[in-house]
């Protein structure tokens, strides 16, 4: 199976606000990347699942990749 970049974004509860981000990643498909999301922001910020809102994921070309790791890992 072929990896494809996505762009997610969403927002997530820090405190008592909702913090945005907006993230890159490869994955096989969109239940892959939701996985990878929640399981990132659980990691590093310590939060549950249902914390976290994604709102958008779209599938982009390598060219309008913007994260210098993804453009790294695709050029390869």
């Amino acid at each position: 199976m072929k990896t494809k970049i996505f762009r997610v974004q969403g927002k997530f509860i820090m405190g008592d606000t909702f913090k945005p981000f907006t993230r890159e990643l490869k994955a096989i498909g969109e239940d892959d990347i939701k996985e990878k999301i929640y399981s990132e922001f659980g990691s590093k910020h310590h939060i549950v699942r249902n914390q976290i809102h994604i709102e958008k994921i779209d599938e982009i070309s390598a060219e309008d990749v913007v994260d210098p790791l993804i453009k790294n890992l695709i050029s390869e």
